[in-house]
């Protein structure tokens, strides 16, 4: 069933994440950004990423029960995305990564105004089993976003360094390509996060096996859903045993990752898309 008592208040993380945009938008015009202006970013960044969790927890774990589909979903990866971003930028050379992450969380925190999602089960909201392995599983989803994410920034670098993109001199994406780190240290940074969301990942997915029981009484659903994540896994194994065998980097490690993120969007968003918007079943 469609809940229609979702907040009224659905779209304020979206007009938040616009305006700091808009605003980050006017101070690049300003040129270099001071250690004050920064803290200030971060400090709203902090304060939107509270109040799109809280609007987002309301909004899944209502009273009714358990409510999702694939808007939820992907505002929630966008979110874990954001605030992996958000903690680790005081410690690592990732602010380039700031506008495509903020970008991502306004068009994603959008979508549950739209398509307010279906009750899955009036009982898991009283379950913290279920819950710790929805929290697992989106945290390693929202992390690997992340990293897909950072995938697709070192594809443009890794290209614009060959000579392969047409850049402007002295323009604004000229500027934004000398600011990112070296190609080296954004692998290691890349690698370093798919480690820890793989980790995620494999606790979610062979933990799924109790919760299927417990949410649908079977024990395991050979699905589009499964089949995907289980094709997902496999991939982001792969890609980190050739990393560990024979050292895999540059371009192959990049398409490796945005395939196995791929599957991994189908797995847990796609099969949600096809079912609500598609066959417009709950």
């Amino acid at each position: 069933m469609d809940i229609l008592g979702y907040s009224s208040y659905g779209w304020l993380p979206s007009a938040l994440y616009l305006g700091l945009l808009l605003v980050l938008s006017f101070k690049a015009k300003r040129g270099v950004e001071s250690r004050l202006s920064s803290a200030l970013v971060q400090a709203a960044i902090f304060v939107i990423l509270v109040i799109h969790g809280v609007q987002l927890h309301d909004s899944v774990f209502t009273p009714q029960g358990f409510v999702f589909g694939f808007a939820q979903d992907l505002s929630l990866i966008a979110w874990v995305g954001l605030a992996f971003y958000w903690f680790q930028s005081w410690f690592l050379p990732i602010s380039s990564l700031r506008w495509m992450v903020l970008m991502f969380a306004l068009i994603c925190a959008f979508l549950p105004t739209v398509f307010p999602g279906t009750l899955i089960s009036p009982k898991a909201v009283s379950d913290p089993w279920f819950k710790g392995h929805f929290v697992v599983a989106t945290v390693s989803v929202g992390l690997l976003s992340l990293a897909a994410m950072h995938a697709m920034l070192m594809s443009v670098q890794d290209r614009a360094l060959h000579r392969q993109l047409a850049i402007i001199p002295n323009g604004r994406l000229a500027h934004w390509l000398e600011d990112l780190p070296p190609l080296m240290t954004m692998e290691s940074l890349l690698f370093n996060l798919l480690y820890v969301g793989f980790a995620l990942l494999s606790l979610t997915v062979f933990s799924g096996l109790l919760f299927s029981q417990t949410l649908f009484g079977k024990p395991l659903v050979f699905d589009h859903k499964t089949i995907f994540a289980l094709a997902s896994w496999f991939l982001f194994a792969g890609l980190l045993i050739a990393r560990w065998r024979v050292g895999l980097r540059g371009r192959a490690a990049i398409r490796w990752v945005l395939s196995a993120y791929t599957a991994l969007l189908l797995a847990y968003v796609g099969s949600r898309f096809v079912v609500e918007v598609i066959l417009q079943r709950a």
